[in-house]
C-alpha cells in the first residue's frame, strides 16, 4: 500500500471531522453573547432558556473539536516529519500562538460560562461568554494564518532548505490570509445558523411553539439570510485572490485546460485528464470569463500552462461546485424563510421540513469549500516550497492503512453519537418546552452572586 496516498486520506479523514466542530464554535460563542446580551436588555427568560439549550451544543462541539484536533496535531510528526523539518520555524510558532492565546482563554472561561452562573454576577458571566466567542474566533486567526501561508507563503527565506521567518507581519497577513480568514468566519456564522434554524425547526414540527423556540429559530433564519450574499461577495473576492496567487488552482475549478479569452463557465462536466478534455460538457458562454475577469473578453489560464504542476481535477471541480450548489440552496432558503417570518410572522411547515436536513448544509458547503482549498494546492504541501511527497513518513504503508482504518471507524461512532445526541436534546426540548425549571440564577436579580448552598 502507498504511504504518501494512505497519509494524505488519514490527514484528510482527521481534518474532515476535527473541522466540523471549531466550524461550529466559531460562530456558536457569538450567538450565544447575542442571547445573553438580549436577556441583559430585556429581562426575558425566553432568551436565557435559548442560551441554555445552545450552550450544551457549544460544549459538546468543542470537546470534540478539541479532541480531534490533538489527533490531527500528532500526524505533523507521525506522518508528515518532513513538514515540520522544512517549515517548523513558522509552522511550529504560529500553533503555539493559537495555544497560548486562544486556546487557554476558552478553556478558562468556558468553565465559568457553563457552571459558574449560580456562583458568579451577570456581569462576569456575560463577560465569561464574551471571552470564549473571542477566543474561537482568535483561535481561527492562527489556523487560517497558518493554512494560509502555506497556500501563499511570504515572509521568509530558505537556508539548507529549511524556512526562516524574516517577517512575522507577512507570514501572519500572507496575501491570502484576509480573504480565507472572513470567508471562514462567515461559513461558521452560516453552519451555525442553519444549525440553530434547522434544529429550531425540528422542535417546531415536534410540537413545540415556546418563545425560546422562535427566538432562536428567528435568530438562525435572519443570520442566515444576511451572512449568504455577503458570502457570495467575498467568495468572489477570494477567487480573484487565488486566480492571482494560484491559477491552477481556478483553472482546476473551472475545469479550463486551454488559456484563452471568452471562456465558458462549465456547469457540469468530467474532466478527463488523460485526454485533456471535459466530456459531457453544459456551459454558459463567456461565464468563467465574466466572473473572473468582469469581462466577456477575459483571458483565463488554462491547465495545459501547468503540466506537471496543477491539483487532480476532477475533485477541485466537483467539490467547488457542492459549495456553490450549496450556497444557493441556503439563499433560497434563507429568504423565502425570512420573507415569510418578516410579513407573516410564522414559518410555513414545508419550510420546516426543509431546513431541518439543512441543519448541517453548513458542513457540506464547508467541507466542499475546504477540499476545493486543500486539493486545489496540490502537489504542493507548501506552495513552492516544499512538495506533499517530500514530507512524507518512511513508515510503511500497511502501518498508515491499520490507524487509517481505526480511525474511521472511530470517526463515524463519534459522529453518529454527536447527531444522535443533538436530535435527543432538541425532541426533549420540543417536549418540554419553555415549561421545564430554570437555573436559580433567573429566579433572582443576576446583579449578584448566588449565595452558597442554593
Amino acid at each position: 500500500m502507498d504511504a504518501l496516498l494512505l497519509s494524505r486520506i488519514q490527514f484528510a479523514a482527521n481534518i474532515s471531522f476535527h473541522i466540523l466542530f471549531p466550524t461550529i464554535t466559531i460562530s456558536l460563542g457569538w450567538v450565544l453573547l447575542f442571547f445573553k446580551l438580549r436577556y441583559n436588555a430585556t429581562g426575558d427568560a425566553a432568551w436565557m432558556r435559548a442560551y441554555f439549550f445552545w450552550v450544551k451544543v457549544f460544549a459538546l462541539s468543542f470537546a470534540l473539536g478539541v479532541v480531534s484536533g490533538v489527533t490531527m496535531t500528532f500526524q505533523f510528526g507521525t506522518n508528515w516529519p518532513g513538514f515540520m523539518e522544512t517549515v517548523g520555524n513558522i509552522a511550529g510558532p504560529l500553533l503555539a500562538y493559537e495555544v497560548l492565546t486562544a486556546f487557554f482563554l476558552e478553556a478558562v472561561f468556558l468553565g465559568i460560562m457553563l457552571f459558574g452562573f449560580r456562583r458568579v454576577s451577570n456581569a462576569v458571566h456575560t463577560l465569561a461568554t464574551l471571552l470564549v466567542a473571542f477566543g474561537t474566533t482568535m483561535s481561527a486567526v492562527w489556523i487560517l494564518a497558518l493554512n494560509s501561508w502555506m497556500q501563499t507563503p511570504a515572509g521568509f527565506e530558505m537556508r539548507d532548505g529549511v524556512a526562516h521567518a524574516t517577517d512575522w507581519w507577512a507570514i501572519v497577513f500572507n496575501p491570502s490570509f484576509p480573504y480565507r480568514f472572513v470567508h471562514m468566519l462567515i461559513a461558521s456564522g452560516l453552519t451555525v445558523a442553519f444549525l440553530v434554524a434547522g434544529m429550531s425547526a425540528l422542535r417546531y414540527l415536534a410540537g413545540d411553539r415556546s418563545a425560546s423556540m422562535w427566538k432562536a429559530l428567528r435568530t438562525g433564519v435572519f443570520l442566515g439570510a444576511v451572512l449568504i450574499p455577503v458570502q457570495i461577495f467575498v467568495g468572489d473576492l477570494h477567487g480573484l485572490n487565488t486566480l492571482e496567487h494560484q491559477p491552477q488552482k481556478i483553472a482546476a475549478m473551472e475545469a479550463n485546460w486551454e488559456t484563452r479569452a471568452g471562456v465558458p463557465l462549465v456547469l457540469f462536466a468530467w474532466p478527463d485528464e488523460a485526454a485533456r478534455e471535459n466530456r459531457f460538457e453544459v456551459s454558459v458562454p463567456y461565464g468563467a470569463s465574466i466572473i473572473l475577469r468582469h469581462s466577456p473578453d477575459g483571458v483565463v489560464p488554462g491547465l495545459n500552462d501547468f503540466v506537471d504542476n496543477h491539483p487532480p481535477v476532477a475533485p477541485v471541480f466537483w467539490a467547488f461546485r457542492i459549495m456553490v450548489g450549496t450556497g444557493l440552496l441556503m439563499l433560497a432558503l434563507s429568504w423565502a424563510a425570512a420573507f415569510f417570518l418578516l410579513r407573516r410572522d410564522r414559518l410555513p411547515k414545508l419550510l420546516a421540513y426543509a431546513y431541518t436536513p439543512m441543519a448541517f448544509s453548513g458542513w457540506v458547503a464547508t467541507l466542499a469549500g475546504w477540499y476545493t482549498t486543500e486539493i486545489g494546492r496540490q502537489p504542493w504541501l507548501v506552495t513552492g516550497v516544499l512538495k506533499t511527497a517530500d514530507a512524507v513518513t518512511p513508515v510503511p504503508g500497511s502501518h498508515v492503512g491499520f490507524t487509517l482504518a481505526i480511525y474511521l471507524v472511530l470517526y463515524a461512532v463519534l459522529i453518529v453519537v454527536y447527531l444522535g445526541v443533538l436530535t435527543h436534546l432538541a425532541l426533549k426540548a420540543a417536549r418540554e418546552g419553555d415549561n421545564s425549571p430554570l437555573p436559580g440564577v433567573i429566579d433572582k436579580p443576576m446583579s449578584q452572586p448566588a449565595q452558597a448552598g442554593e
